[in-house]
């Protein structure tokens, strides 16, 4: 009986520590298409480079340079992407997670968001078009119930 108590006192902590993970958005094995989250807020989003690349939440980011992996290590969460970097007028309209262009995105008070764009369907100009920091309190909500 103690040994199915323990069995499933690990099973339990494996699947809360498990749930409380964000669920970042990559493509190739690395968030944001491979490209430098430091970079958006130096004014021009730039692929990153494998020798220069960090695992944070078990997530892997690649950076441009050195000097950005160490600016990111000393403080990740002050660039990663908003909602693990899926589009955020998707998370905020319909609660979904949707891919997006690494070169279409906006920093706000801050913070980075991506968005979704191909054909007519630039979705920056939708959230631009509306009110973003309405959209911002709806893609936090809906975020708390989709991220894992």
């Amino acid at each position: 009986m103690m040994k199915k108590t323990i069995a499933f006192v690990f099973l339990m902590i494996g699947i809360i520590g498990y749930s409380q993970s964000v669920d970042y958005n990559t493509k190739n094995g690395y968030a944001i298409h491979g490209y430098d989250v430091v970079s958006y807020f130096e004014g021009k989003p730039l692929e990153g480079k494998k020798e220069f690349s960090a695992t944070y939440d078990g997530t892997k980011f690649k950076f441009d340079n050195q000097e950005n992996l160490e600016r990111f290590k000393k403080n990740p969460s002050e660039y990663l992407p908003k909602y693990g970097g899926y589009c955020a007028y998707a998370v905020a309209i319909n609660g979904k997670k949707v891919n997006v262009d690494p070169e279409t995105y906006e920093i706000r008070e801050g913070k980075l968001y991506l968005f979704y764009n191909k054909g007519k369907n630039n979705t920056l100009q939708f959230w631009l078009n509306a009110t973003p920091n309405d959209l911002v309190s709806k893609a936090d909500k809906n975020w708390e119930k989709i991220k894992n």
